[in-house]
């Protein structure tokens, strides 16, 4: 029989872990804070992977996780044990926040996009992407790009930081900041429009 470890690293079996999360539940729908106290240790871990994972920034992903806890307290009453166990409804309220960061990350994009066109004479902007997909395979793309135009282009969308002041960053030419920034939005839109291409490519 399988156990799970518990608080202190005790070894616990499976129908004790259910009660014991049956309990947590119980605890948050009455606003006992020592529960929710309780389930933030138990789950945030979880919670920050899934953000790390889906957002690939440490930083954004702390923010996820207290926007999931924060939302789990407030709609706690939204909890309905009938439909499924706690962890997996902090699962949904996860999923739930990731998207909404993606699509702020998605504003961010055009931003840095609009200025990597360079002002004056540009052509109109592309809309940002607004599916979960977009957004998804959009923060998949960003993670695989070539160290210095990710880190270009994280300076733009994380810090608001405009090609000269990354160039004061980095230390890079203005020359060669804009060139990185030119060539990793290409290569996202390029990311994007094969990710949504239909499965034989036509």
């Amino acid at each position: 029989m399988s156990t799970t470890t518990r608080r202190t690293g005790t070894l616990v079996p499976p129908a004790e872990e259910t009660r014991y999360e049956d309990e947590l539940a119980r605890g948050l729908r009455a606003a006992d804070e020592n529960a929710f106290a309780a389930i933030y240790r138990r789950w945030g871990p979880l919670v920050h992977t899934m953000a790390v994972r889906s957002l690939g920034d440490t930083y954004e992903a702390e923010d996820v996780t207290q926007q999931v806890f924060l939302g789990a307290w407030r709609g706690r009453d939204g909890f309905r044990p009938e439909r499924g166990p706690l962890g997996a409804w902090l699962v949904g309220i996860t999923r739930r926040k990731i998207v909404d960061a993606l699509a702020a990350r998605t504003k961010r994009l055009a931003l840095a996009d609009s200025a990597a066109r360079g002002a004056g004479t540009s052509p109109p902007r592309e809309p940002a992407p607004e599916s979960v997909l977009d957004r998804v395979l959009l923060v998949d793309a960003l993670s695989r790009l070539p160290r210095h135009q990710r880190d270009v282009l994280c300076l733009a969308f994380y810090e608001d930081l405009t090609q000269a002041q990354i160039a004061e960053r980095t230390g890079m030419p203005l020359g060669t900041v804009k060139s990185h920034a030119r060539r990793g939005l290409h290569r996202l839109r390029g990311a994007v429009d094969r990710g949504r291409a239909p499965a034989d490519g036509t």
